[in-house]
């Protein structure tokens, strides 16, 4: 990307002798650099009401663990004063007329400040100050192109001729014919009683 795209697309605020732990920001910024800004706030925000925490990568010496993430804090002196500058480049970047809701946070540091010396009871010990320093740039977001699977295409059956053998059975076993039975008549009582009398007569 040239130069002069990039000035176009970005946007700059910088803390300068912020009365902030320089350590304690270099871990804010490790934590939200290379997010998208609007993210980034949120994130800041929900650190403020103690829900997340921040991680310590880096000088986590004697840091008490938190679940989910091991060492890490809720630095609040340090969290308010960078999410003022955030705010602060999100209204330079509107200013600018780019879109607040495609900025990425691309360059965020923390450096070390001259220490003026403190005063009163406190004296011979020097105060804290902190260099901070965020550019945002705007990210032209493509449209995600949904991968569209195209139906699986049938593939023309193979008709197998299935060769099926009727297999003839001849029974070799003739017919029977049956014969229709005949049915007797029933012998009349009155015949048999003649008969018995004739014989009677005979002998």
């Amino acid at each position: 990307m040239d130069s002069k795209n990039k000035k176009e697309n970005c946007a700059k605020a910088y803390g300068s002798g912020l009365p902030i732990s320089t350590k304690q920001s270099i871990e804010i910024c490790s934590y939200i650099r290379g997010k998208n800004l609007d993210k980034a706030i949120k994130m800041l925000q929900r650190v403020l009401e103690m829900k997340d925490a921040v991680p310590y990568t880096r000088f986590n010496n004697d840091i008490g663990h938190k679940p989910g993430i091991g060492p890490g804090r809720y630095p609040q002196k340090s969290t308010k004063d960078i999410l003022g500058l955030l705010e602060s480049v999100k209204a330079n970047a509107l200013a600018k007329g780019l879109n607040t809701d495609n900025l990425e946070i691309v360059k965020l540091i923390a450096n070390k400040a001259s220490r003026p010396w403190r005063y009163g009871r406190h004296r011979r010990r020097k105060a804290k100050r902190s260099h901070v320093e965020v550019v945002v740039e705007e990210i032209e977001r493509k449209p995600s192109k949904k991968k569209t699977t195209k139906p699986a295409e049938k593939q023309p059956e193979k008709k197998v001729e299935a060769k099926v053998e009727v297999a003839e059975v001849k029974s070799e076993s003739k017919e029977i014919k049956a014969e229709p039975v005949k049915e007797t008549e029933p012998v009349k009582e009155e015949t048999k009683v003649e008969e018995k009398t004739n014989e009677a007569k005979k002998e």
